[in-house]
C-alpha cells in the first residue's frame, strides 16, 4: 500500500472552485463567480499547490455550487467552459457540480455533502484521510458532515463560518504543508 492510501482507499483534496482555484469577484463583501473564460484568473500559488498535491498522490476533486446556472442567470455551457479551462491548466482528476438555485434542500449542494460522498463512492475515497478546503461557510460544513478535515481560506468576507475550520489559511499553497504533514500520520 502506498501512503496515499488507507485500507487500500485514496485520499482526496476537494476544492472548492470560486475564491480556493481561482479570484472571486467580490460584490457587498461577498464573492460571485467569473460570468466569463475571459474574467476567470487562476490565483497565485494554485498551480503550485496542485503540483504539489498531485505530486503527493491526493485526487484533486473540484465540489462547486454553481447556482446561478439553476436560476437561469447564467448557461451551464460556460460553466462547463471554464470547467475545460481549469482542467487545461491544473490536475484536477474529477469536477463536481451542483447546478441547484437553492431554496430547496438538494443533498448534492453545500452545506450538504453529497458531491464528496459521490465522488468516494465512485472513486473509493477515504473521506476521514481527506481534506475539504473552502473559503465559504458551506465550504466547511459540507467537509464536515462528510467526515473531513477541513481548511478555510479566510478571506475575510461578510459571512460567519457556522462551525469551525480544523485550520486556517491565508491561500492553498499555504494549506499544503498541513495536507501533506498528515500523510505520515495515516501510512499502513
Amino acid at each position: 500500500m502506498n501512503q496515499t492510501e488507507v485500507s487500500g482507499r485514496s485520499r482526496a483534496v476537494f476544492l472548492d472552485r470560486d475564491g480556493v482555484i481561482n479570484e472571486a469577484i467580490v460584490r457587498g463583501g461577498k464573492p460571485y463567480p467569473p460570468s466569463s473564460v475571459a474574467e476567470f484568473r487562476l490565483l497565485p500559488g494554485v498551480a503550485q499547490a496542485c503540483e504539489a498535491l498531485h505530486k503527493a498522490g491526493f485526487l484533486l476533486i473540484i465540489a462547486t455550487n454553481q447556482p446561478d446556472v439553476g436560476r437561469g442567470t447564467m448557461k451551464q455551457e460556460l460553466v462547463e467552459e471554464i470547467h475545460r479551462f481549469i482542467t487545461e491548466q491544473l490536475p484536477i482528476d474529477r469536477i463536481e457540480v451542483c447546478y441547484d438555485p437553492g431554496g430547496s434542500p438538494s443533498p448534492n449542494r453545500k452545506p450538504n455533502p453529497g458531491m464528496l460522498l459521490e465522488a468516494a463512492k465512485e472513486l473509493g475515497i477515504d473521506l476521514t484521510s481527506s481534506f475539504m478546503v473552502g473559503d465559504r461557510w458551506r465550504d466547511i460544513d459540507c467537509g464536515a458532515a462528510a467526515g473531513c478535515r477541513t481548511i478555510f481560506i479566510d478571506y475575510g468576507y461578510s459571512e460567519e463560518l457556522r462551525k469551525t475550520p480544523d485550520y486556517r489559511t491565508k491561500d492553498l499553497l499555504s494549506a499544503v504543508p498541513i495536507i501533506v504533514g498528515h500523510l505520515g500520520s495515516h501510512a499502513g
